[in-house]
């Protein structure tokens, strides 16, 4: 830790609110745990947990750091005395409690990869949160399988892209919703099989239609409000529906009649604030099924728009005003 300054660029919250609380503050550099290692952060990913934080909804883990920022990537210049996966000079990408909004983050060893050659420090910082979330929730939530079908809400949202490219990979059929033909064409260009445009289409029937009636057999859901009771007239017979997040509303009016007589399956989860061994071993099952597509060239990041740190208000406006297509990363 001798060679690394003393202090620190970060991004720190002034109060709850919009982006013009975000502020240019001087941190000390973290010093790793001992099974932790510290990063040279390159580039982190902007996820909408971020903007939830920012309002002062999603307050970070106990012992986590209040700087925001979930996914980085960089190179490693400090270990922790029990952290041997990775050395000094490596490059990385991790998922993080928080810190990610800065120019060093600490980071637990066993929430880290490699970054695969051919792949750029701005297309690795997208990849952590997203790869965790989709597979932890489509796959092992929603127990999707090949010759299934998938409807995902947000389809040009950072999650739904990973979510369309993964599910297709692993042979399933994937529908969509987004906001404008322009996400829906890019949605259909990265491999989904229907788009639909929420505001000029009824979703329920464009899916009963798409399915011949059967309905879908995993919902992937984030927006919530009307949308749940929505997505059970969507779902097939023993349908799976996952929540991951509220861009509505979380509170909604529903006919559970319609669960039972489906016997759906209504579940959600959250990935920040689990157990660190959680965290890890759905960590080596990413590592070990879904790195090898964006390896093998099979998931092609998609980033949508760059800023660096002392843009960061921008970068959120931009996130809010929801026209963008894939990941908002920052340059650090």
């Amino acid at each position: 830790m001798s060679t690394l300054p003393a202090q620190m660029t970060v991004v720190g919250i002034s109060r709850p609110g919009g982006p013009e609380v975000l502020v240019l503050e001087q941190r000390a550099v973290p010093a790793p745990n001992r099974d932790e290692i510290l990063i040279k952060v390159a580039a982190a990913g902007i996820n909408r947990g971020d903007i939830v934080q920012r309002h002062g909804n999603y307050p970070p883990p106990a012992g986590a750091s209040d700087i925001l920022g979930l996914e980085v990537a960089g190179e490693v210049v400090a270990t922790g005395k029990d952290a041997t996966r990775f050395k000094i000079g490596d490059k990385v990408m991790s998922l993080v409690t928080g810190g990610g909004y800065a120019q060093y983050c600490a980071a637990h060893e066993a929430h880290t990869f490699l970054i695969p050659r051919g792949i750029d420090m701005v297309a690795a910082a997208s990849v952590p949160e997203t790869f965790m979330t989709v597979w932890h929730n489509v796959f092992q939530r929603g127990a999707l399988q090949p010759g299934q079908t998938l409807l995902v809400h947000g389809g040009s949202s950072g999650i739904g892209i990973t979510a369309i490219q993964i599910a297709k990979a692993f042979g399933a059929s994937v529908i969509v919703t987004a906001g404008s033909k322009e996400k829906c064409d890019a949605c259909i260009g990265l491999g989904a099989d229907r788009a639909i445009n929420y505001k000029t289409e009824d979703f329920v029937a464009a899916v009963r239609v798409f399915t011949d009636g059967v309905g879908a057999d995993a919902i992937l859901d984030m927006v919530g409000g009307d949308y749940v009771e929505k997505n059970f007239d969507a779902a097939a017979v023993e349908g799976r529906i996952i929540q991951i997040g509220f861009m509505a509303t979380s509170q909604a009016n529903v006919d559970f009649r319609k669960l039972m007589m489906k016997r759906l399956h209504y579940t959600g989860s959250t990935l920040r604030a689990r157990s660190v061994a959680d965290k890890a071993m759905l960590a080596r099952t990413v590592e070990a099924k879904v790195l090898p597509l964006l390896r093998d060239g099979r998931f092609r990041p998609v980033v949508d728009s760059t800023f660096p740190l002392k843009r960061v208000a921008e970068a959120h406006r931009r996130m809010e005003a929801g026209q963008h297509i894939g990941k908002i990363v920052l340059t650090i």
